[in-house]
């Protein structure tokens, strides 16, 4: 009898077991639905779209600051105009490592820290799919600051202006909207329709 008893025990405790685990993962995973919900709230939180940048540039709002991640190199020779340089690249062809160079990854959380508190900082890079915007942004939360990320990188901003400007802003030439040399620069003061007006959904 106590063998029965133990086997009957032990299938009562494994049964219970998986029901409790099974329950426990029912309660702690989310839903589709919320899944999709936290990627939107993400999205808007973290994405700035650059009609809405480049607008503001043409009203001359400056409750903004872009910092390009690119090379020093790279900067100097063009840059969104307006952006500050906090370079992630050592050239255009080596990029910093967050693991090996700790006087590196010091001086761009230090660059970040000591930006204008007043303003939404927003950071790119290369082109869209890259990477390097995504990790320094990983970098700084990790250390209590936090940026934006321009929904394009300096490639479609610079050769791909007709792939996200609307057709009407498409006329104006990009290379109104970048300068170059080690300093910013000031953004021209214009007026040009758009399609990307107030309002909630407003691009």
């Amino acid at each position: 009898m106590q063998p029965r008893f133990l086997i009957v025990a032990a299938l009562v405790g494994a049964i219970t077991g998986s029901a409790a685990v099974l329950a426990w993962q029912r309660i702690g995973a989310p839903t589709a639905d919320e899944l999709v919900r936290s990627f939107y709230l993400v999205e808007n939180a973290v994405h700035v779209s650059p009609h809405t940048i480049r607008k503001k540039m043409d009203k001359g709002d400056t409750d903004f600051l872009l910092v390009d991640l690119r090379s020093p190199q790279e900067y100097e020779k063009e840059h969104i105009v307006g952006a500050v340089n906090i370079p992630a690249y050592k050239d255009p062809n080596t990029s910093i490592s967050l693991e090996s160079d700790a006087e590196a990854k010091d001086r761009i959380i230090r660059s970040f820290r000591e930006l204008q508190k007043d303003k939404d900082v927003i950071v790119y890079c290369y082109s869209t799919p890259c990477m390097t915007g995504r990790k320094v942004g990983k970098l700084l939360a990790e250390h209590g600051i936090f940026v934006k990320h321009l929904g394009i990188g300096w490639n479609e901003w610079r050769y791909f202006w007709n792939l996200w400007n609307h057709d009407g802003e498409a006329a104006v030439p990009p290379a109104d909207y970048v300068v170059g040399g080690k300093d910013p620069g000031t953004p021209k003061q214009r007026e040009l329709p758009s399609p990307c007006g107030p309002g909630e959904l407003s691009c």
